[in-house]
């Protein structure tokens, strides 16, 4: 029971980062002048305004248990670019809000994570257990401990913020990348509309199914240190 309790948690801490990407693009908006998603009613932590059931929940639930990778969504806070101020730059600063607000959630965990008093050869078992969540002791490691039960909550936000902020920067539509790939390349109109029609359905073949997928797994596993090593 205990481990599909941390499975519930891990699934909603995933949600909540996902959502805090989602509203961070709407925020820059507002910024920059767009009022589209405000008026939507799409800059609140609310999960339900945010939720898709399958990107949200069903399928990164599935991907936690059968796969040692896993990714999500949500639905899309929408915005107009031609309100943005800033005409050719806004939709980048735009996009580029989502994977930032990751990276900070992530730091923030790490700062937090190394201030929990537990030895760092605990932390590090504690982070092992969950990059290999339904073949580990997690809860034996962390039953009646509240600082481990901390620091397990710091090491989750670290996991899916990093990640969520690296895939969101591959420059392929609809990732966040994209905009600063369109802004920098002027792709013909036909090519622009091909990827935005195939793009998601591009990146998940490339990731898994060419050897690029391996390279985006140790760019990803090498950052994740980074913030794991800052945390412990």
């Amino acid at each position: 029971m205990e481990i599909y309790i941390i499975l519930a948690f891990y699934v909603i801490i995933l949600l909540y980062s996902i959502i805090l990407h989602e509203v961070s693009h709407g925020v820059v908006a507002l910024w920059l002048g767009d009022q589209t998603a405000k008026l939507a009613g799409r800059l609140t932590l609310q999960p339900l305004p945010h939720i898709d059931p399958v990107g949200s929940i069903i399928l990164p639930l599935v991907m936690i248990l059968t796969t040692p990778f896993a990714f999500g969504w949500a639905k899309p806070v929408p915005y107009n670019p031609s309100y943005l101020s800033w005409k050719k730059w806004g939709p980048v600063a735009v996009a580029f809000a989502g994977p930032l607000t990751n990276f900070i959630l992530a730091f923030l965990a790490a700062i937090i994570g190394k201030m929990i008093p537990l030895g760092p050869a605990q932390k590090n078992d504690i982070i092992l257990s969950l990059r290999n969540l339904m073949e580990s002791d997690i809860v034996g490691l962390v039953a009646g401990n509240l600082s481990a039960i901390f620091f397990a909550t710091c090491a989750m936000i670290i996991f899916w913020n990093v990640l969520l902020g690296i895939f969101n920067l591959i420059p392929i539509p609809p990732l966040d990348g994209s905009k600063l790939l369109f802004a920098l390349v002027p792709f013909p109109p036909q090519a622009e509309d091909f990827l935005n029609r195939w793009g998601f359905m591009i990146v998940l073949g490339v990731i898994f199914f060419t050897p690029i997928g391996n390279i985006f797994g140790s760019v990803l596993s090498s950052i994740l240190n980074i913030f794991y090593g800052i945390a412990i």
